[in-house]
């Protein structure tokens, strides 16, 4: 179990954009997507690449680099060439801020 910090304001992030944020020495991408509010490791499995420069399509964000993809909501791979899955993490929303669980 971790703990929740918070790492944005729920209003800042608008329908599939992508934020950079960091928490917990780690730097995450936050994405919104119908309504719901996604946080996954800003790193590509396949060569490194900043997933917060990427795309959102539908539940997916899309490496910029080499078109990998993977799915928000279980950080599986969804599109070649990345083989390994990213680390989602849990997000609530408390009084307008975002705040994302990072381990302790």
């Amino acid at each position: 179990m971790g703990r929740y910090v918070t790492v944005a304001k729920a209003d800042d992030l608008r329908e599939e954009d992508v934020m950079v944020v960091q928490a917990g020495g780690r730097r995450m991408a936050l994405c919104r997507v119908a309504g719901e509010i996604y946080c996954v490791d800003d790193v590509c499995t396949h060569d490194g690449g900043p997933l917060g420069e990427g795309f959102v399509i539908d539940h997916e964000i899309e490496c910029p680099r080499h078109g990998a993809r993977f799915d928000l909501r279980t950080g599986e791979v969804t599109a070649l060439p990345a083989t390994a899955p990213i680390h989602t993490y849990r997000v609530r929303v408390q009084d307008g801020e975002v705040q994302v669980e990072v381990p302790e």
